[in-house]
């Protein structure tokens, strides 16, 4: 069988890895991507074999439209040319679009119900829908695709994320000293769903100021972002651009201040002491608040008492709560197979 997998995000990434692995056994695969932030750096820390095939539109939305649709012309004769009997995406538009005209059937992941603009473009058009099971079916159907063609599975992606191999090769950004490491995330910017409200700012001047004899790292996404967090940090804090092992970075982590993301619940789930500033709030980062696995605060004194507590107390009934969700959770790649079968 022939197998067309579009990846657009870091995280798709990394989420495809254990599918390609055991789908590359037996069929024949056509991994495509685009030119957006970090994915083309990830993909070569990760030795991913990618084809790019167009950019992300930034911002603004009439650019977005211009560079999906510059995508979808370009990505149309190859997809024509390679002919494939089914397309798993994690609700591409273009991957949806493609498939519904070329009449390729289509496979979708997703755990972003919030992802508002993605889910009218791609659920109406798409055949079969994979989703966590904390999130309700109903959150997805509302979107035009029939709840009968929803299958969840009892897990979240970061569990099936964080079992990857770690890429030791490229030096972490923390002094080696007897510090402790502070690691924060930088929100994404460039989303559709994502709201101008952040205090992210006020967060890290906080932190700066009150642990200014820890290392702390600050994980940028954009040239723009990282200049600015330079102007205004960079006495006191090391600004990199994500180019490192996500995993490696975390488990050398003391405490993580992220956006309740990606990093956010791939931190929780590797039992690194996980500070969520909401960003983008969403049901994953819920679920794992009210997991315990993860502390929300938007109050910048109240992080730095937070990661000071972190300091002064042990891990230990954190990592046993931890390990005992994650081997309640089941592996959605083999849901995954099982419904290509049928």
């Amino acid at each position: 069988m022939k197998i067309w997998i579009d990846i657009l995000t870091p995280k798709q990434l990394l989420f495809s890895e254990p599918i390609i692995e055991k789908l590359g056994k037996k069929h024949d695969l056509l991994c495509t991507s685009r030119n957006y932030g970090e994915i083309a750096k990830l993909a070569e820390i990760r030795n991913f074999n990618l084809i790019i095939v167009g950019k992300h539109g930034g911002k603004d939305n009439e650019s977005k439209l211009k560079s999906s649709i510059n995508r979808m012309s370009k990505l149309t004769e190859k997809i024509k040319k390679f002919s494939p009997d089914i397309t798993i995406s994690f609700c591409s538009p273009e991957a949806a679009r493609i498939s519904f005209g070329l009449g390729i059937k289509h496979v979708a992941f997703c755990d972003s119900p919030h992802a508002n603009a993605v889910m009218r473009l791609t659920l109406p058009l798409i055949q079969k829908l994979l989703i966590p099971k904390i999130i309700p079916k109903e959150e997805f159907s509302k979107y035009g695709i029939n709840k009968g063609d929803i299958i969840s599975y009892k897990s979240i992606d970061a569990a099936v994320t964080i079992k990857r191999k770690i890429n030791r090769k490229k030096p972490l950004p923390f002094k080696k000293n007897n510090r402790k490491n502070i690691l924060i995330r930088m929100e994404e910017e460039h989303a559709s769903y994502i709201k101008k409200s952040s205090k992210i700012l006020s967060i890290i001047k906080n932190i700066t100021d009150n642990f200014e004899n820890e290392n702390i790292v600050i994980l940028g996404r954009y040239s723009k972002q990282i200049k600015n967090l330079q102007r205004h940090f960079g006495q006191k804090a090391n600004i990199v651009k994500m180019s490192f092992d996500g995993k490696h970075l975390l488990k050398n982590t003391d405490v993580f201040i992220g956006s309740g993301g990606t990093m956010t619940a791939e931190s929780a789930l590797l039992g690194i002491p996980t500070i969520s500033y909401n960003a983008v709030p969403n049901i994953i980062e819920n679920y794992l608040v009210k997991k315990h696995l993860v502390k929300r605060e938007t109050n910048p004194s109240k992080i730095s008492k937070n990661i000071n507590k972190i300091f002064t107390s042990t891990n230990k009934e954190h990592e046993k709560r931890v390990k005992k969700i994650i081997s309640e959770m089941e592996d959605p790649i083999k849901i995954l197979v099982k419904e290509l079968k049928q």
